[in-house]
């Protein structure tokens, strides 16, 4: 069973126990987290789309830990004109580890 999560305006394709990064969301380390935006999910062969959200199904998670990644260079240079920047940029990020995907049963 899997099911395609959106946060952040990204979107995730999530199974239990997986460990997925996404945009920092405000809670703690040790936090339980749900997302309500389920785009698809799948039991088997069965598969639900949603138009654009599924109503009733929601994913629970747990906050492993919040990070920062790598720091990203922009370096912009035109010739003849003396002009560069130089930008760094950390994204911050929340690791999660999905533990259940709930579907109420209509």
């Amino acid at each position: 069973m899997y099911a395609i999560i959106e946060t952040g305006g990204k979107q995730y394709k999530v199974e239990k126990d997986s460990v997925i990064e996404v945009e920092k969301l405000n809670a703690e380390k040790g936090k339980e987290v749900s997302f309500g935006n389920v785009l698809l999910t799948s039991l088997g062969e069965e598969v639900k789309v949603g138009q654009p959200y599924l109503e009733g199904v929601k994913v629970t998670a747990i906050v492993v830990n919040n990070l920062r990644t790598k720091k990203v260079i922009a370096f912009k240079y035109t010739r003849r004109k003396s002009s560069k920047t130089r930008i760094g940029h950390r994204q911050n990020l929340t690791r999660v580890k999905i533990e259940e995907i709930h579907i109420e049963k209509v």
